[in-house]
């Protein structure tokens, strides 16, 4: 086994328990047990280990092939203690998880029930980094015949603060300030999300929402408040603006202007979240 004592735990023989820490404080320096890091080959014979990210820097099957032989060396009584942020590995072999934080215990116990209260603590921490933070307009891509300027684009999130990382679920809005620099019969103000490799997500107008401005001049300003529910999956997306005629003659059009991420407490493959309910029975054999 190895034994803890400034956390008061104890890794029993024949086990694997997995360890995410977090902070500046090394609860695991203490151990009299060997350490071993990336570059240190692990050993083919049982033996009480702590694992420093050791297999961060394997391949997919090189992994594989490490984890069986773990595996293998708990069945014979080796007592691992794996320290890694890779969640997948840690539900692939850990027996059990420890979640530490500045050197204290914050969680301890089954593999998926302590992962989840992890990602939902990451899911908020991510959202947290990215309240008050306005999202800089850097297009990647900006063309129109210059009679009307976007002079704003503003993500909201539930509590109408601004901010670049959205909760997937919450209350959202995207702002859109437009000032006319010439006179313009009916303009069309849009706005579309797409992800980081270019997928349109989802995309509006105030044409499409009937809504009108009637004719503009220039020094008029118009700001369009576009609000729903960031149901989209966990990733990195982008926000395009435009005001252009109906007829789609561009007056300022920028490209992928701002970026923003969406953070969720769970994996969700695709695009839109779902949230499906999920029943499921087992049928009687015929």
């Amino acid at each position: 086994m190895i034994e803890f004592t400034a956390l008061g735990l104890t890794a029993p023989d024949g086990s694997i328990i997995g360890v995410i820490q977090e902070g500046g404080i090394d609860a695991l320096a203490a151990s009299v047990a060997p350490r071993l890091r990336p570059d240190d080959p692990i050993p083919d014979r049982p033996s009480n280990l702590i694992l420093d990210h050791a297999l961060a820097k394997l391949d997919a099957v090189s992994k594989a092939r490490t984890v069986a032989r773990l595996v293998q060396l708990r069945r014979a009584g080796a007592a691992f203690v794996l320290l890694t942020h890779d969640e997948p590995l840690l539900e692939s072999c850990a027996d059990e998880i420890w979640w530490l934080r500045d050197g204290k215990l914050i969680a301890r116990g089954d593999p998926q029930e302590v992962l989840a209260q992890y990602r939902r603590y990451v899911a908020q921490a991510l959202r947290e980094t990215g309240r008050n933070q306005e999202a800089p307009i850097s297009p990647v891509l900006r063309d129109g015949d210059g009679r009307a300027v976007l002079s704003g684009i503003e993500l909201l999130g539930s509590d109408s603060s601004p901010t670049i990382v959205w909760r997937s679920g919450e209350a959202a809005a995207i702002r859109v300030t437009v000032r006319f620099t010439g006179d313009v019969a009916d303009p069309v103000i849009g706005i579309l999300i797409r992800t980081r490799i270019g997928l349109n997500v989802y995309g509006t107008n105030t044409e499409l929402e009937n809504i009108h401005f009637g004719p503009m001049k220039a020094g008029d300003i118009v700001r369009v408040t576009y609000r729903f529910r960031c149901e989209l999956c966990p990733g990195d997306y982008t926000v395009t603006a435009a005001s252009h005629d109906p007829d789609g003659v561009w007056h300022d059009w920028l490209e992928d202007a701002v970026a923003f991420a969406v953070s969720d407490e769970r994996y969700t493959a695709g695009v839109a979240n779902l949230r499906a309910q999920v029943a499921a029975e087992v049928l009687p054999r015929n």
